[in-house]
Order: C-alpha cells, then structure tokens, then sequence
C-alpha cells in the first residue's frame, strides 16, 4: 500500500495538543507512521512537499516535517502530466498547493491521499475520476492496520 501524506498531516504534532481531534490525529499519524517504519506500507514524498516545508518559517516545524519525510520511501516528481492535472484540480476549486499534492498522488497511483484539511477533503472527494482514494488520518489507520 501506498499513501500521500499531506503537509498537514505531517505538522499535525506540532500543532497545539490540547485540542482533542488534533491529539486524536496526532496518535492517528503515529500509528501510520508505525506502519511505514514497519515496512507494512509506503510513504511517499515529493518535490511539492520538499518545497512547502523549506518555506515554513519555524525551524523546529521544518526540521520535524523533514524528519517524518524522511521515512518516504519514493520520491514524486512535478511533470507536465501532474501539472496539468493540477490546473484541472485548481479549476474545481482546490487551493494550488493542494491541487499539486493531489496530482502529484493520483498520476503515481497512489492507494491514499491523507489530508487533515476538512475543506481540502471535501473538495477532493468530489472530484471523479481520481486514481486514489482520499482520506484523512482517523479513516487511515484502520486501513493500513489490517
């Protein structure tokens, strides 16, 4: 199995712990994490990732964003193909980055696209045709801990 973890699922422990859904994401992450240090499932990175963690301001952010990353296995590419897509995905709504995410998963064929971003998951789930499956944390870990 292969996922797409999203920037921000990979800030998820960063972020303030004393809301409970982002400790309940946080505990989600980790055990897909388990998962992929396992070898059980693949995590893939991507150029697009690389570059929207070297712009996050807090060093400390950046460097734990890295070191989640750094357990990817393949690294994806931005090619004409997933730009394209990307355009097709910002027509129907998706933010940029976002759309880029979400192309750069599909035309790799990857099984999960992951995003804790509620709006991001709802725009992506309506869009057909999609080479993978879009989900969020808490949905994963079930998947990936048959």
């Amino acid at each position: 199995m292969r996922i797409y973890l999203d920037n921000c699922c990979l800030q998820r422990p960063l972020d303030d712990q004393t809301h409970p859904r982002i400790k309940v994401e946080t505990e989600a992450l980790f055990a897909v994490l388990a998962t992929v240090n396992a070898n059980e499932v693949v995590l893939l990175s991507s150029e697009a990732l690389y570059y929207e963690i070297s712009c996050i301001p807090d060093e400390t952010r950046r460097t734990e964003a890295l070191a989640i990353l750094s357990l990817a296995s393949e690294n994806l590419q931005v090619t004409d193909t997933v730009e394209t897509l990307a355009l097709a995905f910002e027509q129907q709504g998706l933010q940029a980055m976002d759309a880029i995410h979400l192309a750069l998963a599909s035309t790799a064929n990857a099984d999960y696209f992951c995003t804790c971003d509620d709006k991001l998951f709802r725009k992506a789930q309506a869009i057909s045709g999609l080479a993978c499956k879009i989900t969020t944390l808490l949905s994963l870990v079930p998947e990936v801990t048959k």
